[in-house]
């Protein structure tokens, strides 16, 4: 039996490289497929008491089959899921061709993801979306992507600036009425970071918005259907400074979830 008292156990999708992708040499460490957790997502969960435990990508071309099994021991093992940031998630995950090379997105990475979430859902584990995270959880649902936002969506403001990343920075602002907005009241927005160039085009069904870029409307942030803990945003909270007051303190947010992973947890012991 799980003990209440010990540390959350958080599982981190992993992020994927495949040798010579994004234009690197395949030599070295180069030459393997790498499964990794970037350092600022394990520090976040790790700053709010969690322990994170990479969750490895499986599919039907690798040396270890995957099989159901494995991912709902994942889901029975951990207390809670984050999604965290990366590739583009593929066009055709949500119907669509890429429309530039540049856009093909991860399709191997978008599968895997999308049957752990099912896995998570069905054992009543909370799950939080960062970056492409939010994008993979509205595809997931039957949500849709801009491919491009400057190519498709040429008014928006600029989500992305290259050399700046997570320097670059907008405001947002809450949706009354939504949790999000519950977990900073008296205020209507803040400012966060921007680093990404695809967006919610089409809002999953009974998805709710809770966060939009001040400036062009854009989905930043969004909560899923049913009784269960469902939560992403567009920005990476891994990556704001705690009493930074420029930006958002994301400190409510992760409390937010873990407390949902607690709830989950003694409801798992019952």
């Amino acid at each position: 039996m799980r003990n209440e008292a010990a540390p959350l156990l958080i599982g981190v999708s992993a992020r994927l490289y495949t040798p010579g992708a994004a234009g690197m040499p395949a030599q070295g460490v180069w030459s393997k497929t790498l499964h990794y957790l970037e350092q600022s997502v394990a520090w976040w969960l790790l700053g709010g008491g969690a322990l994170p435990v990479m969750v490895p990508a499986v599919d039907a071309t690798s040396i270890v089959q995957r099989s159901d099994i494995a991912l709902h021991d994942y889901a029975a093992a951990l207390d809670g899921l984050v999604l965290q940031g990366g590739n583009d998630v593929a066009p055709q995950s949500y119907g669509e061709a890429p429309l530039h090379p540049d856009w093909q997105g991860d399709r191997v990475r978008d599968r895997c993801e999308i049957e752990l979430i099912r896995a998570f859902v069905a054992a009543g584990k909370p799950l939080f979306g960062i970056c492409r995270g939010l994008q993979l959880l509205n595809v997931a649902y039957g949500g849709t992507l801009w491919q491009d936002l400057p190519t498709q969506r040429p008014q928006s403001l600029e989500h992305r600036v290259s050399g700046r990343d997570e320097q670059h920075q907008h405001a947002i602002e809450f949706v009354p009425g939504t949790r999000l907005a519950a977990l900073y009241p008296g205020r209507s927005g803040s400012h966060t970071n921007s680093l990404h160039h695809q967006g919610i085009k089409d809002l999953a069904p009974g998805f709710v918005v809770e966060a939009r870029c001040a400036g062009d409307g854009l989905i930043e942030a969004v909560r899923g259907p049913g009784p269960g803990y469902l939560a992403a945003v567009q920005w990476h909270p891994e990556f704001h400074a705690p009493g930074d007051p420029r930006l958002l303190d994301d400190g409510a947010i992760l409390a937010d979830f873990l407390t949902a992973a607690a709830a989950a947890r003694r409801e798992s012991v019952k």
